[in-house]
């Protein structure tokens, strides 16, 4: 089944505090086991790839409990259910969401002040409080993560739209680039002088794969616009090419997409052919800095546990 958002967390959360002190991985390992959850559910990971799914949302479900005075924390990342949530728990509620935690005034508090920037308990800062959004299932990391998936993709589609307005001369000067900020060619001279200046039987271009030349990748770039894909036989006779030049190892690039016949056709081959579309393309100009640069950082911070372990 789909891992509950942190919200629907809250009250199987609040339930096994009320047991006794207990940590978020036992406690995630007590809610997976209640909910029926696969080890592939278990081990789901944010977008981001830094911390398993069902303990962000364990951990929001606790945080905010915790600062609607439901749970108490007795030792480091340690909780318990506190009298208030026992007394909560005692009045059987179906459910436990963030609308519920509008009662408790230290939570209105805490939103309003995260709301608004301050620590005051005037009418305005309440009024914050009072305008979350309790739709919304999603935990601080996943919202952050969704808006940087959104960004991202309006990116990749500019970057695609721009790569389309340029000559076909900028196309292989990008995929220049891309290369050595991979790593590939040794200095960008050497990949410029080797990419784009064969011509001859089908390959765009030779980059060294490493900077000591032991190994060299040939490259085909066809810079066509969304609606043409590249097909079997367009892939078939760029093989045909490296097996002219006893070559092993091929990359085609295009910034529009390969049909099915021209994946699967790769697949079974002797030599290492790798297909990068328009969208695989974006990514990798994004990755390594080909294109793009950085608008805003935005840094995260957690607290640091073992700043606070006294000797």
């Amino acid at each position: 089944m789909p891992i509950p958002d942190y919200q629907s967390l809250m009250l199987p959360v609040l339930r096994l505090a009320a047991n006794g002190e207990t940590r978020v991985p036992e406690a995630a390992d007590k809610l997976a086991d209640q909910l029926g959850l696969s080890v592939e559910e278990r081990e789901e990971m944010l977008p981001s790839g830094r911390q398993r799914l069902l303990h962000n949302r364990l951990h929001w479900a606790k945080f905010y409990m915790t600062k609607a005075g439901l749970i108490d924390s007795p030792a480091r990342g340690r909780f318990v259910a506190s009298e208030l949530g026992r007394k909560l728990l005692g009045t059987n509620p179906v459910s436990i969401n963030v609308d519920t935690l509008k009662n408790y005034p230290a939570f209105v508090e805490f939103y309003a002040a995260s709301n608004s920037g301050s620590s005051s308990g005037d009418a305005a800062a309440i009024d914050a409080g009072e305008a979350i959004d309790s739709a919304t299932s999603a935990t601080p990391e996943e919202q952050i993560d969704s808006a940087q998936a959104l960004l991202n993709q309006a990116l990749k589609a500019d970057l695609l739209q721009r790569i389309l307005a340029q000559s076909p001369t900028f196309f292989e000067r990008a995929i220049v680039d891309l290369l050595v900020g991979m790593g590939y060619g040794g200095s960008h001279e050497d990949a410029a002088r080797r990419l784009g200046k064969t011509g001859d039987g089908g390959i765009d271009g030779v980059i060294d794969e490493d900077r000591l030349g032991l190994d060299r990748i040939y490259v085909q770039a066809k810079r066509y616009a969304p609606h043409v894909g590249v097909g079997r036989p367009e892939v078939q006779g760029f093989v045909g090419s490296l097996v002219g030049f006893g070559a092993t190892k091929g990359v085609f690039v295009t910034t529009s997409s390969f049909s099915t016949p021209a994946t699967d056709f790769v697949r079974h081959l002797p030599q290492r052919i790798v297909l990068i579309d328009g969208d695989r393309l974006a990514d990798l100009m994004i990755e390594h800095g080909v294109g793009v640069r950085v608008a805003r950082t935005v840094e995260v911070k957690r607290l640091d546990e073992d700043f606070f372990v006294e000797e």
